[in-house]
């Protein structure tokens, strides 16, 4: 009250030591401001290079001044760097001073070399602001890593991702980038995207332009945890959740099933009664971590209520010619009463469901049906039903579906939409993935393209979308992320941006337009000097064509 709101950040009037001093092994480092001040989060906010035991540290504010105790014996012929960040904050309004560093060598020199570059999100977030990213460095004599303790050198980066690490120490490094919501200096596997570079970087002059792509990459143990008969049932629960399920048994979909529930596989014998039989599993994880093991899935006979079999429907509820519905179920389906199940459109014209009409995406999981119904030209009705009747599937033990299962779907207009949307990838590497997406970040269209670096896509509403390319290295239909303890980049994914509007993401497309589009590459992840794209790749199963349906 009384006068105007102060808004100039303290100022600093002393430092000792003072800034690139020489020669010197401090034990009480002192700051004199112009108004009294006060810290936040000493012990996390200030960033020290290189690492020393910030646990041991005390940070005191008396007034105008900030003392910091080390309590610590400092390397020889080091230099450190204290970035204070936003410790120290004025007691009325919180000002923060900017750029508030010291600099100083335990020895003759204070090391001067730089290393600097950029991070980003492999699948950038929706804020487009980077927050909490840090990039490391590790003596590479060090047995620790960005997972297992804070680096040796450390910096923050801006807004847009760039950093730089400065006063380093000429010799050979790890260099890692990770997001550390938890402000705890390292990355937590489980929930923090992290980068690293592959190889060892000696730095003996100044290294710029190194390009980090962040992405989630859990390297815990891929395992069996336990394995039981749950009534007539047997569940085998893992540790991760798989991302391919490959099951050798000569009964597969013939007596024994089986469905996936997170990370639970439940099986189902429909012959087998206080028996066991040996299956064989092989499971991949989303890091490329196998499990190859046998188990003996033992089937009890049971007094437990079943499963109630639950029916939801997946997919985009419109179409152009092919009306397509995406039924998933919580357990595998057996038989299907095909005298109840239909479209319909008007009040009372019905299209009996053929059985050719209903596929599998996978031979080996019953619980995901596609039914496809190309819609005759002859029928104008823009509106289209689904419906199945309670009691129309059975799953493989014997339960049915207790309510009725319908959805509306909506015949779209082909003059109100785009064309054809020709999509170029600037690059040889193949095969691609090239996928389109809304502003919800569901997925439109998408083709797998094998034989050049073009798709086509035809009939895609107006709207606002992004549009990207992932460079499928390993070959196996889906995008993967890094792998560390393997020296394994995470699969490079490029957007479509626009040049003319701050590189923006977005791509408006309109009824009746004919575009041809083309995704350049991004900037290579690693050192400069390194490939624009790794070569990486481990040889994996092809994904299956979808299958008919056969009932039991």
């Amino acid at each position: 009250m009384g006068g105007p709101r102060d808004e100039e950040p303290p100022k600093l009037l002393s430092i000792n030591p003072g800034n690139e001093s020489i020669n010197i092994k401090p034990n009480i480092i002192e700051l004199e401001f112009d108004e009294y001040v006060q810290v936040e989060n000493a012990n996390k906010q200030i960033i020290i290079t290189p690492r020393i035991k910030k646990e041991e540290m005390e940070v005191v504010a008396n007034r105008n001044k900030i003392t910091i105790k080390l309590n610590q014996e400092l390397e020889d012929s080091t230099t450190y760097v204290f970035n204070f960040q936003k410790t120290i904050k004025d007691i009325t309004e919180k000002n923060t001073p900017e750029n508030l560093k010291l600099v100083f060598s335990t020895g003759p020199e204070i090391d001067s070399l730089k290393f600097s570059g950029n991070v980003a999100y492999i699948f950038p977030l929706r804020e487009p602001k980077i927050k909490d990213v840090f990039v490391g460095l590790y003596e590479v004599s060090d047995t620790t890593d960005v997972l297992t303790a804070p680096p040796y050198y450390i910096a923050a980066t801006d807004s847009i991702g760039n950093f730089t690490l400065t006063n380093i120490k000429a010799g050979k490094y790890k260099a890692y980038a990770w997001h550390d919501a938890n402000n705890s200096l390292k990355a937590e596997e489980k929930q923090e995207a992290y980068a690293f570079i592959k190889d060892t970087i000696t730095i003996t002059e100044d290294i710029e332009g190194t390009q980090f792509y962040l992405s989630k990459a859990d390297l815990s143990e891929f395992k069996v945890t336990r394995s039981s008969a749950i009534g007539s049932n047997f569940d085998v629960v893992l540790s991760k959740y798989p991302v391919a399920i490959e099951i050798e048994h000569d009964q597969i979909n013939k007596g024994l099933y089986y469905r996936q529930n997170d990370k639970t596989l439940r099986f189902y014998h429909t012959d087998l009664i206080n028996d066991s039989t040996a299956i064989t599993l092989h499971l991949r994880d989303s890091v490329g971590f196998q499990v190859d093991t046998l188990i003996y899935a033992k089937f009890e006979e049971s007094d437990r209520k079943k499963e109630v079999l639950e029916t939801a429907i997946e997919g985009k509820r419109n179409f152009v010619d092919k009306l397509r519905t995406e039924l998933k179920f919580n357990k595998p389906i057996g038989k299907i009463q095909y005298d109840s199940l239909f479209f319909k459109y008007d009040s009372a014209t019905i299209v009996p469901i053929q059985k050719e009409w209903i596929f599998l995406k996978d031979s080996a999981d019953l619980t995901k049906l596609i039914i496809e119904w190309h819609v005759p030209d002859s029928i104008n009705n823009e509106t289209f039903n689904f419906f199945a009747a309670d009691s129309t599937f059975y799953d493989i033990e014997n339960q049915t579906n207790e309510k009725k299962v319908e959805s509306a779907y909506k015949r779209l207009k082909k003059e109100t939409l785009a064309e054809e949307i020709q999509v170029k990838v600037n690059t040889t590497h193949l095969p691609i993935i090239v996928q389109i997406l809304n502003s919800k970040e569901e997925l439109i269209a998408e083709q797998y393209i094998t034989d050049s670096n073009q798709a086509v896509f035809t009939y895609i509403e107006a709207g606002t979308y992004n549009i990207r390319a992932i460079l499928d290295l390993n070959k196996n239909g889906r995008w993967d992320t890094s792998n560390m303890k393997e020296g394994r980049h995470a699969e490079p994914v490029y957007y479509l941006e626009n040049i003319n509007d701050n590189n923006s993401r977005e791509t408006t497309i309109r009824g009746g337009w004919v575009l041809d589009l083309m995704i350049e590459p991004k900037k290579a992840a690693g050192l400069p000097q390194e490939n624009r794209e790794d070569d990486d790749t481990k040889p994996v199963k092809e994904p299956e064509n979808e299958k008919n349906i056969v009932d039991n």
